[in-house]
């Protein structure tokens, strides 16, 4: 019972810590100052919180998404609102899956839109 109390113990405190840094990150710019090219640099704790902890949340998002669009398709067809449908269930978290950097907090590329 003790050693299970202590992997509890350093369990928390290690999913505390990740938490903790996972909002601290560092944005760095280019020697331009174009902020077109404005780079975010997460730190190693950010990027294991991310591939551990939230992608795999992210993934479970968009499949779950994608189930109930297809069962609201009928609704959002009769309402008009099949694009926006779309892209609040499927697109939305797809993008924070699967196109943003590991660690990073901003969804897609850095594009001007």
């Amino acid at each position: 019972m003790k050693l299970f109390r202590s992997c509890a113990a350093v369990l928390a405190l290690t999913a505390a810590s990740l938490a903790l840094t996972a909002n601290a990150q560092e944005v760095q710019q280019n020697a331009s100052g174009d902020p077109l090219y404005t780079v975010q640099a997460p730190d190693g704790f950010a990027m294991i919180g991310d591939l551990l902890i939230a992608r795999p949340l992210l993934i479970g998002a968009t499949a779950i998404g994608a189930a109930a669009f297809v069962v609201a398709l009928p609704f959002s067809a009769m309402g008009g609102g099949i694009g926006a449908t779309g892209r609040a269930l499927v697109v939305e978290p797809g993008k924070a899956a699967f196109v943003r950097c590991l660690g990073c907090t901003g969804d897609g590329y850095n594009q001007r839109q």
